[in-house]
């Protein structure tokens, strides 16, 4: 067969993409629909959509399997006699100029090639089946990079098993653009990477820097590498300032009043005061390693929510916390944003059987702050699929209308992002059903049903210190220090019979 086979596969493939071509065009020999010729064009033009992802996804599995192939063969062919590194450079540079790559994105291609067929076989597998793209198999070969080897297949259990015992939330990977994939995917590793996020995290700190990149059109790029707390409080310090500028005689974008308000913070002795005045008197950043101080009088302050397992949070466990809007960081920088003074960070407590944090009821119409900081827990951003929206820009949203006779609880309310709150309320995009764990999933103006991307709660790890003669100890361990009681919390003391109860 060979060569023969192969000019005749791709001959039946240009002639089947010749056939869609026509579909696309409404000229084929049959109308999707006879009754309504232009909603059956329609209707086929997703199918089509979606056909296609399947088959780039095969397509993606097939090059990587042929670029590892060609590797292996033009090794064996060169002999030992070529210096490896030099075979390598040879290698890339032939698969570059075949699919018309330059040096860097070839060698990267032909690396996660290599971790897709070797070592990742249910990527491969969900590949080649069209269920992930090529996209959601670089995310996997990334975040799986520095794992052992059964971190990295725990990993792909987790995200691709058909039946793990702890399957991922939500909708299923495929069907995540592969940014919220990589949100998700970096989320799990760690959880349940090999070494401790402090180690991580203490390596990272040294490599902090600001970088400076010359652009085109008299423009550049700086950036800064920094702990997350940092960053993340940074980012919202600024677009407060930035949403406390516009009003209608305000013809600057947020992007462009935070760009601005970020070179009057650089350029001068720190952000405008033109900014929101909602009475706040301080802000709050870290310093170091996550020791928290006062920066000064600032109008400007943003609300930040720290989802800190009780354990971790009591010196127990080292399992990370949740920094809204980020992700996981180390539970020493969780520990100095909740006690250490800083306002504008507030923690949410988690139920040490499931992982979720509970629940906050009301029944009129007006939603408490209590509530929306439970909404931003459940959702995490924006839960219309796809949108990264940091939840502190959301909305909150009764998804049957309390005019339609739905309560203000939180099942019946969402938080989308501007945006797609106008796109429910401007079009026929609609919100289904949520509950309390869940976000709502939306159905489209076609009818089709997209599910919303969940949170992956976990419960949170128990410690395994007791008192020398192993009975629970009456308030804490020795060297911990209590930072979770605060008096006259119900949910606390609901918590500490629950754990004095299973002890």
């Amino acid at each position: 067969m060979g060569k023969a086979a192969v000019v005749r596969a791709f001959g039946e493939i240009r002639a089947a993409l010749a056939v869609l071509s026509a579909e696309v065009d409404g000229s084929g020999a049959v109308p999707f629909s006879a009754a309504d010729p232009l909603a059956g064009l329609a209707d086929g033009c997703l199918e089509i959509l979606a056909g296609s992802r399947e088959v780039e996804a095969g397509i993606a599995g097939l090059k990587a399997k042929a670029a590892v192939g060609y590797a292996e063969s033009a090794a064996a062919v060169a002999g030992p006699d070529v210096p490896v590194r030099a075979q390598e450079m040879a290698v890339a540079a032939e698969i570059g100029c075949v699919l018309a790559l330059g040096p860097r994105a070839a060698s990267s291609f032909l690396v996660t090639s290599y971790a897709v067929t070797a070592t990742l076989p249910r990527t491969l597998e969900a590949l080649q089946a069209g269920v992930i793209s090529w996209s959601h198999a670089v995310v996997m070969a990334d975040e799986t990079a520095c794992l052992d080897p059964a971190g990295a297949a725990a990993l792909e259990a987790h995200f691709l098993d058909p039946d793990p015992p702890d399957p991922a939330r939500g909708c299923p990977v495929g069907q995540l653009p592969a940014h919220r994939f990589k949100a998700k995917a970096r989320t799990w590793r760690e959880r349940h990477h090999a070494e401790s996020i402090e180690k991580r995290h203490a390596k990272g700190v040294a490599d902090r820097r600001v970088e400076f990149r010359p652009d085109q059109d008299g423009m550049a790029w700086l950036s800064a590498y920094l702990p997350a707390d940092q960053a993340l409080a940074g980012w919202n310090r600024h677009t407060a300032a930035a949403r406390g500028i516009q009003g209608p005689d305000e013809p600057r974008s947020m992007p462009q009043l935070r760009a601005d308000t970020f070179a009057d913070a650089i350029l001068t002795s720190g952000t405008t005061d033109d900014g929101d005045t909602s009475g706040s008197s301080s802000s709050s950043v870290t310093e170091g390693a996550g020791a928290v101080r006062d920066r000064g009088q600032s109008p400007i302050r943003a609300q930040v929510l720290v989802t800190v397992p009780v354990f971790s949070l009591l010196g127990l466990t080292d399992e990370p916390a949740v920094l809204d809007g980020y992700g996981p960081i180390p539970p020493s920088m969780a520990r100095a944003l909740v006690a250490g003074g800083a306002g504008s960070f507030y923690r949410v407590l988690v139920d040490p059987r499931d992982g979720a944090p509970l629940e906050i009821g009301r029944t009129s119409y007006r939603v408490t702050g209590g509530m929306r900081a439970w909404l931003r827990m459940r959702d995490g951003k924006c839960p219309f699929p796809g949108c990264s929206n940091n939840s502190l820009d959301n909305d909150a949203d009764h998804i049957l209308a309390w005019a339609n006779g739905g309560p203000t609880g939180i099942s019946n309310l969402g938080q989308p992002c501007p945006k797609h709150h106008k796109l429910r309320h401007t079009t026929a995009w609609n919100p289904t059903p949520a509950t309390k764990n869940e976000p709502p999933g939306w159905t489209s103006p076609t009818g089709r049903h997209y599910q919303s991307e969940h949170q992956d709660w976990e419960p949170p790890r128990w410690p395994d210190r007791k008192w020398l003669d192993g009975t629970w100890p009456d308030r804490k361990w020795p060297g911990s220090t209590d930072l979770v009681r605060h008096g006259a919390s119900p949910w606390e003391d609901a918590l500490e019979r629950f754990l004095r109860a299973h002890a």
